[in-house]
């Protein structure tokens, strides 16, 4: 799995986190924080990739991350540095999912 990758799963299983105890809250924390540091690196960006159409392309992942997978997957990998703090906070994301009893799956469809 590329950094990417990890990335947008990571926000697939926060999104889909359904919080109904303590350690789906966990994961639903640390992806808040994800999403929060994942779109101030995209809306920093004024190449027309990122900026706006950045944002827009990682809400509407929020809400559909099928269909939206490969737009994002494009945008964070036009030239957005994938640095440790978002890197570590996608694994801690697919950590605490791990930990709540869910099995995450890197790939889409698989």
């Amino acid at each position: 799995m590329t950094e990417v990758e990890l990335v947008a799963t990571a926000l697939a299983t926060g999104a889909a986190a359904d919080l109904t105890d303590t350690s789906r809250g966990v994961v639903h924390d640390l992806h808040a924080v994800l999403r929060e540091v994942v779109r101030a690196r995209l809306a920093n960006g004024g190449d027309g990739v990122r900026g706006g159409y950045g944002v827009r392309v990682l809400d509407a992942y929020k809400t559909d991350p099928d269909v939206w997978r490969t737009r994002l997957l494009q945008v964070l990998s036009a030239g957005m540095e994938m640095d440790e703090e978002i890197l570590g906070t996608a694994r801690a994301v697919l950590r605490a999912d791990r930990r709540a009893g869910h099995l995450t799956v890197g790939m889409a469809g698989s």
